[in-house]
């Protein structure tokens, strides 16, 4: 009976594994759905509906984008890593929800950013924008900083979110200048950008993707880029740090798409092809330099040690900021 039973269950795990390489290997069988953490509008939306796009030619299925907005990309994040592995839901992860957020939501961040995903694959290194209202009487970063000064806490500033990429970065750029702003958080960046074009607050950091086209038709005034260095895209706006009060200023954002912990590793395998591959296509590589963003791949590994490093970078950098979430 006892060996029955041995040969039962030896029987029953066979079967399993023979399924699971038959699924993999036929994978995708069914429409796959990335879920942002924003409203739709803002960067991560735009680069991954472009991602999406050219998935679903090289995989021959339909690639949904799932919009999650809430708590700085938590909310969606959480909602992947609870998913289902089969690599039908993944997540566009931002520097935000595996940076950021973890060292910020210590009480409620309701995932783990590295033993609750598969890393695939990144996806785009992304600068941002210090921009203003073009009715704002400022055109340079210490035009800004001398106009705040004047005007102490009658300036509001806008981000996607408290704990997001943008506040920090307006916190960092507040404390660095010495000024007093109030912070207004929305729903994501397009919001934030809005809000500014419509001259309810008089700047925000946003991302080049977002903001490039709104600085090219004059809704948004540029003063600076947050890279080290100034942008190609944008070779006559200075970086924040060649303002001497700004030294050092430097922050960036980046994109990657990762799927829940267990995803077979067949899958992700897959996936991070697919994933080079579309990052490889002409229209993909215009559409994001077009918008500021440079594509980006890595192999699971690198990206898990990439993952890593930004945990302990944000870590550090929040320890020496005034942004508490809990």
């Amino acid at each position: 009976m006892a060996n029955l039973l041995k040969w039962v269950l030896r029987a029953v795990t066979c079967a399993l594994i023979a399924t699971s390489v038959v699924q993999a290997q036929q994978y995708p069988t069914q429409p796959i759905k990335i879920v942002i953490g924003y409203a739709a509008g803002g960067t991560t939306d735009i680069l991954a509906r472009s991602v999406g796009e050219q998935l679903s030619k090289i995989l021959n299925q339909t690639v949904i984008i799932e919009n999650k907005a809430g708590a700085a990309g938590n909310l969606a994040a959480a909602y992947v890593s609870a998913s289902k592995p089969d690599g039908y839901v993944l997540f566009m992860a931002t520097v935000a929800s595996h940076g950021i957020n973890p060292a910020l939501y210590k009480k409620a961040l309701g995932y783990d950013p590295l033993t609750g995903f598969e890393p695939i694959s990144m996806v785009a290194s992304i600068p941002m924008l210090l921009v203003t209202s073009p009715t704002l009487p400022v055109k340079t970063v210490e035009d800004l900083i001398a106009y705040a000064a004047k005007h102490p806490g009658m300036l509001n500033y806008a981000s996607s979110g408290n704990g997001a990429p943008n506040h920090l970065a307006g916190a960092m750029f507040a404390d660095m200048a010495k000024i007093d702003p109030v912070h207004v958080p929305y729903r994501g960046g397009a919001l934030a950008n809005t809000s500014v074009m419509s001259g309810d607050t008089q700047y925000t950091f946003a991302t080049m993707p977002a903001a490039m086209p709104q600085v090219a038709a004059g809704k948004l005034k540029a003063l600076a880029v947050t890279t080290a260095a100034r942008s190609n895209q944008l070779p006559d706006t200075p970086a924040m740090q060649e303002t001497p009060v700004l030294k050092g200023f430097e922050i960036n954002t980046w994109n990657a798409l990762l799927a829940p912990k267990g995803t077979p590793p067949e899958v992700v395998a897959t996936l991070n092809a697919a994933v080079v591959k579309a990052m490889q296509m002409p229209a993909l590589v215009k559409r994001f330099e077009g918008e500021g963003a440079t594509p980006v791949t890595s192999t699971p590994d690198e990206l898990k040690a990439f993952i890593r490093s930004e945990l302990t970078k944000w870590a550090n950098v929040l320890a020496r900021t005034p942004i508490k979430a809990d």
